[in-house]
């Protein structure tokens, strides 16, 4: 079956140490509950530089998912998939920055966050803007530069690709497989 072969092929991608391969295989067993297995397979994506699998194990241990819960694994996670340009995971450094009343360092990651797509952020800056905590030429900076970040990634053959794998039944959007 289709299926079968395309688990064949990436069983080989992983034996070959792709991290993709096997951020994919431990997203596939984290769907189903598996969290000692997404786990193992995340950190072998992460040892071999994967951003996302660094986002994934924070998930993990944020969670308490296979793992215990450790605020201190979360953080160094999501410094690592921020380091490699994982937009959630540098909004998230914000929010933990902004909760521990570090405003300046907060704003700082939602702006890098919000250049790199993530809506989040700029509703966020929005916010910190109301309270004075950002400049209006820094929030207008960040809005030109969200919107350059969210039009680069729009094509019709991405839009394509999105509806299918969301009529597919196919969890999370197409950027988190």
């Amino acid at each position: 079956s289709k299926i079968e072969e395309c688990d064949k092929q990436r069983m080989k991608r992983i034996e070959a140490n792709d991290p993709v391969a096997m951020r994919q295989w431990g997203r596939e067993k984290y769907d189903k509950g598996d969290y000692s297995s997404a786990f193992k397979y995340y950190t072998k994506a992460a040892g071999l530089g994967d951003t996302e699998a660094h986002y994934w194990l924070s998930l993990l241990y944020q969670n308490g998912h296979g793992v215990e819960k450790e605020m201190g694994r979360v953080i160094h996670h999501w410094e690592e998939a921020a380091i490699g340009g994982h937009p959630r995971a540098r909004h998230n450094l914000g929010w933990l920055e902004g909760n521990n009343g570090r405003y300046e360092r907060a704003v700082r990651h939602y702006i890098i966050s919000a250049a790199q797509g993530q809506d989040e952020s700029i509703t966020t800056l929005v916010d910190v803007y109301k309270g004075g905590y950002v400049s209006k030429d820094d929030l207008a900076a960040a809005l030109r530069a969200h919107k350059a970040a969210v039009d680069a990634t729009k094509s019709p053959q991405r839009e394509a690709a999105e509806a299918y794998w969301i009529s597919s039944g196919s969890k999370g959007t197409l950027d988190q497989a």
